[in-house]
């Protein structure tokens, strides 16, 4: 019997950067915490962003943000895990300096924070795509140990994952944990940070089994929750790296794949159907 669901949002639930979910996912997961399945969201995005994405049941779910930076349950913060500060500088230098048009953002367990220099149509983006809390400053004072970095994450319109794969990542990847985060999107966070990783927590934190746990999922941050549920979904549009660690594949997010399971799970009580 299925207890806990994960899911990613972008490319999953919806198409990347998308500010709304639509109707049928707020209804399943009524449904679902109305039978007491642990119903979490697990994102890239901040937890502010995904709260009030999912204002309507923001008291009813789990948050698996910034990858699994940050878990939040029943407004209390079970685990914030900081970048080290070095590298996040370091990172931070990088970006700053970097020739290419990328704007970045940087995470704290606060609010998220743009640079002066970020673009303005990136700054709309922030506030009214993803409905994050942003602060714009100078980003060398702009963190301290009471807030500190826990994601840094840099963003080019269309697709970064060519410079992403090929440059981004293989620079950082024995300092950091960092991967494509949807198309558009590279994340740096500490390296022991992952969504599944999160997702093990929460097991533990609920008593709740491996085979008791589903999860969905579409990029390579999603991996690792494919790997911790016992029955795992990439929806038809996933990577392939992401296909290969899943279960089963179900629909894609515009033909409401997740859903479709969902619905079909509620329906049962919570008995995954063979």
């Amino acid at each position: 019997m299925i207890k806990l669901i994960a899911t990613d949002i972008d490319g999953t639930l919806v198409k990347d950067s998308s500010p709304e979910i639509y109707p049928e996912i707020i209804e399943a997961i009524k449904e679902l915490t109305d039978q007491g399945i642990v119903f979490v969201v697990a994102s890239g995005r901040s937890f502010e962003s995904i709260r009030r994405m999912f204002s309507e049941v923001e008291d009813r779910i789990g948050y698996i943000a910034e990858n699994g930076a940050h878990i939040v349950y029943k407004g209390e913060n079970l685990l914030v895990t900081p970048m080290d500060e070095k590298w996040a500088t370091e990172i931070i230098d990088q970006l700053d300096a970097y020739e290419k048009p990328f704007d970045y953002v940087v995470s704290t367990p606060k609010g998220s924070v743009l640079s002066t220099k970020s673009s303005n149509s990136f700054r709309e983006l922030m506030e009214t795509g993803y409905h994050n809390k942003i602060t714009i400053a100078d980003m060398k004072e702009a963190f301290s140990k009471e807030n500190p970095v826990i994601k840094a994450a840099v963003f080019h319109p269309g697709s970064i994952r060519k410079e992403g794969e090929t440059v981004l990542i293989p620079a950082w990847q024995d300092k950091v944990k960092t991967c494509m985060a949807g198309e558009e999107w590279v994340d740096f966070m500490d390296s022991s940070v992952d969504k599944g990783n999160a997702l093990n927590f929460l097991q533990q934190f609920f008593g709740i089994s491996k085979a008791e746990t589903m999860a969905f999922g579409d990029n390579g941050n999603d991996v690792g929750m494919m790997k911790a549920a016992g029955e795992s979904y990439a929806v038809e549009n996933a990577i392939s790296e992401v296909k290969q660690a899943a279960k089963y594949i179900c629909l894609s997010y515009d033909k409401k794949g997740v859903y479709e399971i969902l619905k079909s799970l509620y329906k049962e009580g919570g008995e995954k159907d063979a």
